[in-house]
């Protein structure tokens, strides 16, 4: 074996890139100064930064952000008692620090500073439904090939905080890196594109959700293509081919002179699917188009709308020139995020019981897309914990209403309805035992959280049931999945 090696060095040998070479310290103190046009108390270095004292950690930079109601400054004793090595300030401290005149500003200056600094290939991901996990799933992909010099926002920090904090974050020595972008009204997707300047921008879908502030889907579209805005010369758009608005988004596209990629079972799309059968964890071993090749793979999340996110994934891993092997490699293992789409494991009468947990976030696209998987669940009994579905404004009881027909397709055999949105659709369903006995949905509609985990509890989880808990987060269903998966 190690005559083999010494006879081929090129399967020892990994390509190094010139910032490969670079300093392995995030940011030292006089390149944050020369960022942010502060003043630097003395000489330091930081391995990361953070806007949360209570999220610091050892070596972490701090900005001492201020909002309407919070001043970061009055945080500074506990981001150092947590290891911070500095602190970006607007007034001295007696603690290493970086002066600046406005830390908001200095923020978003050393974004800027870590954009221009970086050679990575940067990925702008928005959608009504869906983007977190896109994200994630690009990173993976595109940080299995890498080997670990790909970059991505964390969480969900995809407004005009998160975004510059994920970009302050990317070491110089990144490959890649892939941002999270959402909005709640028109004109800020192209603040935060503006800061990224994608070389790929993707979105995912087009749903109702924030149709209270923008009013339409066409405006809700409108606002999703504000990421086109900023793409780089010779970039690349990638959008779902199968939905109304597709006309609408590739002409919003063409418009900025970028090249667009579709994806989705259209026969236009330029990422078709050709075929998804059910695989034996409950995702799907799937087969696309990519125009010049055939790629099969496996896809661990269950669910029609993991199919289609596949698609807009390996769209995005090529168009970076990204290895598509290892993206596939990276769906076939992906669990569920916490809030969307974690599987739990709970104790239940007699043995064991399925907890799928959606709590996150919730629109009528997501809610129907969620029900329907819900419906194809192998279980016992399938049982639904359905929070309100919050920023629809006047469309709220219409779109609350109409998850009547989802919960029947699904075959529902008692429902969870918490919140007071929820009001529409237990008029539509009826009230009483009486339904129930009748052949109708057996359902409860709680208030909150804590009244939601007493009427699961009475009702009682037995071995085999299949739960799906999903709704807005600021409905607080987190707390009753903590709660059960807890009992473990």
């Amino acid at each position: 074996m190690k005559a083999a090696l010494n006879t081929h060095p090129a399967l020892r040998a990994w390509p190094v890139r010139s910032r490969d070479r670079l300093g392995l310290a995030l940011w030292t103190a006089a390149d944050i100064a020369a960022a942010t046009g502060g003043t630097a108390s003395g000489d330091f270095q930081v391995a990361g930064v953070e806007i949360d004292s209570r999220d610091v950690r050892s070596g972490d930079l701090f900005f001492a952000l201020k909002g309407e109601a919070m001043d970061g400054h009055r945080f500074i004793d506990k981001a150092f008692a947590n290891g911070a090595a500095a602190a970006v300030v607007d007034r001295p401290v007696d603690y290493p620090h970086i002066l600046v005149e406005d830390t908001n500003a200095a923020l978003e200056a050393l974004a800027t500073a870590s954009r221009k600094r970086s050679g990575a290939k940067r990925i702008g991901v928005t959608g009504s439904v869906g983007k977190t996990g896109v994200k994630e799933a690009i990173f993976a992909g595109l940080d299995r090939a890498s080997r670990g010099k790909t970059h991505r926002s964390v969480r969900s920090y995809n407004n005009h905080v998160g975004v510059p904090l994920s970009l302050a974050r990317m070491p110089a020595r990144s490959h890649f890196g892939v941002f999270e972008m959402g909005m709640n009204h028109s004109g800020e997707i192209s603040a935060l594109t503006a800061q990224v300047k994608p070389h790929v921008a993707v979105i995912t879908t087009i749903a109702p959700a924030h149709i209270e502030n923008l009013g339409s889907i066409e405006a809700i579209a409108a606002a999703k293509a504000e990421i086109f805005e900023a793409v780089e010369a010779g970039g690349t758009a990638i959008i779902p081919a199968d939905i109304p608005q597709f006309a609408q988004l590739r002409d919003a596209a063409a418009a900025h002179g970028i090249n667009v990629v579709s994806f989705g079972s259209s026969e236009h799309a330029d990422v078709r699917l050709l075929d998804s059968i059910p695989a034996a964890n409950g995702g799907s071993l799937v087969t696309a188009d990519m125009g010049d090749t055939r790629l099969c793979f496996s896809v661990a999340e269950p669910g029609e709308h993991w199919v289609s996110n596949s698609l807009a994934v390996m769209a995005a891993v090529r168009a970076v020139g990204g290895d598509l092997g290892s993206a596939g490699l990276a769906l076939a293992e992906m669990g569920g995020l916490k809030g969307r789409g974690a599987r739990h494991e709970i104790a239940a009468i007699s043995g064991k019981a399925l907890m799928i947990d959606e709590s996150y976030n919730a629109n009528p696209a997501s809610m129907r897309a969620t029900l329907r998987q819900l419906g194809q669940t192998p279980a016992t009994r399938r049982v639904a914990v359905l929070g309100s579905m919050k920023e629809l404004g006047d469309f709220a009881p219409r779109f609350h209403a109409q998850l009547a027909a989802p919960l029947a397709e699904a075959n529902i055999d008692y429902a969870v309805l918490v919140g007071e949105e929820m009001t529409a659709l237990v008029r539509d369903l009826g009230k009483g035992a009486a339904d129930a006995l009748a052949g109708g949905l057996s359902f409860a509609h709680c208030e909150g959280p804590a009244e939601a985990i007493s009427a699961l509890e009475e009702y009682g989880i037995t071995s085999g049931d299949a739960i799906l808990v999903k709704g807005s987060n600021s409905v607080g269903l987190g707390r009753l999945v903590a709660h059960f998966v807890g009992r473990n």
